[in-house]
């Protein structure tokens, strides 16, 4: 049996070198490498037969989930925007698991899109079980609330929380009973930042949104849940921040560090799973002990 690990020295700590910033962030370029599993995740047929599509699958946390789906036994198609190189690469650990993985790229922040991407999935797929809305944009930190544009809080709003609403729409016809819906929020849903202000109220928005379809899918045995993270190492970081900030990430938390994508998955995996068959509409906090309330 494996001994318990401390969890504040359990991953990299920072401070971490200078990183690329651009848009979108690649998980290729980004250093050190984020641990999403590769080495450590152990499945245990937890979602044998069933098919999931997550979005921004591409990388971070989309990647991590994906793999840990897959080596518990799901098919896996991967929805993300144009990170091509960082597709393949989660497309290849998920194959590596013995499970098929359907590379979806394209703009979620338009509804046909989405339609196309669900149908794609039951297409190639045969079945959609298990919905993951993950794929989400955050714009460089601002220093005053004027430098946030109507087309950024446009593109932001779009991307993060209206592609949850085409998503459900597109998908709900075809997830039975059993079924599970996972979308991603935030700690900054309930400590917004004032320089990602529309990042944040977004991610506000994921927690109604999350609450409100859980009570009228639960009729249907349809499950919906939320995971908030909070600091986590993903490209998502070295896009949006200065390269002071990216070198401390993460050196406020209680922990001393941000979390890595791998200790994100098992959450995912429980909210999916018949494991958590009796939660619903809530908000699962993975925040390395920030507060939710």
């Amino acid at each position: 049996m494996a001994k318990p690990q401390d969890p504040r020295s359990a991953e990299v700590k920072p401070p971490f070198p200078p990183q690329s910033q651009e848009a979108p962030g690649s998980e290729a370029k980004l250093r050190p490498a984020p641990d999403f599993g590769e080495r450590s995740y152990e499945g245990k047929g937890r979602l044998t037969g069933r098919v999931a599509l997550v979005t921004g699958g591409d990388s971070g946390i989309g990647r991590a989930v994906a793999l840990a789906f897959a080596r518990e036994g799901a098919d896996v198609a991967i929805a993300y925007l144009s990170e091509h190189e960082d597709a393949k690469e989660t497309q290849r650990v998920v194959e590596a698991a013995g499970r098929r993985a359907l590379l979806l790229p394209g703009d979620l922040g338009e509804a046909a899109h989405c339609e196309r991407a669900v149908q794609q999935t039951l297409e190639a797929l045969g079945r959609l079980d298990v919905l993951v809305n993950n794929a989400a944009y955050q714009g460089q930190e601002v220093q005053r609330f004027e430098e946030l544009t109507p087309e950024r809080i446009e593109r932001t709003f779009r991307t993060n929380i209206l592609a949850m609403f085409f998503l459900v729409h597109a998908a709900l016809p075809h997830l039975k009973a059993g079924a599970s819906i996972i979308n991603v929020a935030s700690i900054q849903a309930y400590q917004p930042s004032p320089g990602i202000l529309d990042y944040a109220t977004t991610k506000g928005a994921i927690v109604t949104f999350t609450k409100g379809l859980a009570k009228e899918l639960v009729a249907r045995g349809v499950r919906a849940n939320a995971v908030a993270p909070g600091p986590v190492w993903t490209p998502l970081i070295a896009q949006s921040f200065d390269a002071k900030a990216v070198s401390g990430f993460g050196k406020d938390n209680p922990m001393g560090r941000p979390a890595q994508p791998v200790e994100l998955a098992p959450s995912f995996v429980f909210l999916a799973s018949d494991e958590g068959r009796f939660v619903n509409g809530e908000v699962l906090g993975v925040t390395g002990g920030l507060l939710l309330a």
